[in-house]
């Protein structure tokens, strides 16, 4: 649900800020328009290296290193290092060597490696991305997303723990077989802004600035993502407090304490998960929940018997399965509850 508001702007050609959790927007501006992204698409290289490599697996960095510029970590032909040790070069330092040794290592060859990419792009719903490269250079091969696409990639890439822990680091030190390294986060809204937990940066001259971070504080964990923006940082820190201040993270339905007046049932039922949504407090005000409850005579335990339904107005937030749990032991003879019962004394 976009959340239109005039109490906010920003300098970004477009931008987003949304709820990891749920996924709700809650501010956007042309959030469905591809532009080039820069080196923000090294979180879905990141992405794909974590789930498809052994972080422990050492490096032989090849001949495709030599075809880097821009921002590089300066390993060399022949080095080893750690898998782990690149992915910290290329998502602390946006290291561009480090992200062609990772797809070539990875993939075989960038090329395949790209067509992981966009593999995993179109598995998690980023329908207006494509990439051509692993590193985000422009002058040769394109990449183009969205600011929602990349919100949605942030969201998925903090779901991964080595991911989170990599772009939450300040300070990276660590040794190849022939010299050491010491790599500062270029993510300086780590430093200006105390909520920040993570994020990427961007930026080439057809680009412009391009910037994702998270933020969490009181059990709100969000996404901001900036394209083309000069003034990423303030704009980042002004979503962030426009969602902080305006919106909190409600538990809608608590499986824990999960009651229903209908006597139809005599047996338990029961959800199997709770729902929180992030909500202003008028808005919660509004929200409904209905139940809607099948009439079984015939039902088996764990059945389905009917849903939850979460409304806000007449939009449908959420729907809750609703399951019936069986009484085993009431179902059971007298003579079989006596046997249970004399068994239980010789145990």
């Amino acid at each position: 649900m976009p959340l239109k508001t005039n109490a906010l702007s920003t300098t970004a050609s477009s931008a987003i800020l949304m709820d990891m959790d749920s996924g709700r927007i809650l501010y956007s501006k042309d959030i469905h328009n591809a532009r080039l992204i820069a080196s923000i698409t090294k979180i879905m290289t990141a992405v794909i290296a974590i789930e498809n490599g052994n972080l422990d697996d050492i490096v032989t960095v090849g001949e495709e290193v030599l075809s880097m510029y821009g921002s590089n970590i300066y390993i060399e032909k022949g080095e080893k290092i750690s898998l782990k040790d690149l992915l910290y070069g290329l998502l602390l330092r946006s290291g561009n060597d480090a992200a062609i040794v990772i797809g070539t290592y990875i993939g075989g060859s960038e090329d395949k490696f790209v067509q992981l990419m966009n593999q995993k792009a179109k598995e998690i719903g980023m329908i207006d991305t494509v990439y051509h490269n692993c590193h985000g250079l422009d002058e040769v091969t394109k990449n183009y997303s969205t600011s929602y696409d990349m919100a949605i990639l942030s969201s998925y890439a903090n779901k991964l723990d080595t991911y989170r822990e990599i772009v939450g680091t300040k300070k990276w030190t660590t040794q190849s077989d022939k010299k050491s390294y010491v790599w500062h986060n270029r993510n300086k809204l780590l430093t200006l802004y105390e909520y920040a937990t993570g994020g990427k940066t961007g930026y080439t001259p057809s680009a412009g600035r391009t910037l994702v971070t998270t933020a969490s504080k009181d059990h709100l964990n969000l996404t901001a993502v900036t394209l083309n923006d000069p003034n990423e940082y303030v704009s980042h820190e002004d979503m962030y407090e426009y969602g902080f201040n305006n919106y909190k993270n409600y538990l809608i339905i608590d499986k824990k304490h999960f009651d229903i007046d209908d006597t139809f049932y005599k047996d338990d039922i029961y959800i199997k998960e709770s729902f929180t949504y992030p909500l202003t407090e008028q808005e919660l005000k509004d929200v409904r929940i209905v139940a809607e409850i099948l009439k079984l005579k015939d039902y088996d335990n764990n059945s389905k018997v009917g849903e939850l339904i979460v409304n806000l107005n007449d939009e449908e937030l959420y729907r809750e399965p609703i399951f019936v749990r069986v009484n085993q032991q009431k179902n059971k003879s007298l003579l079989d509850k006596i046997k249970h019962f004399l068994s239980s004394l010789f145990r």
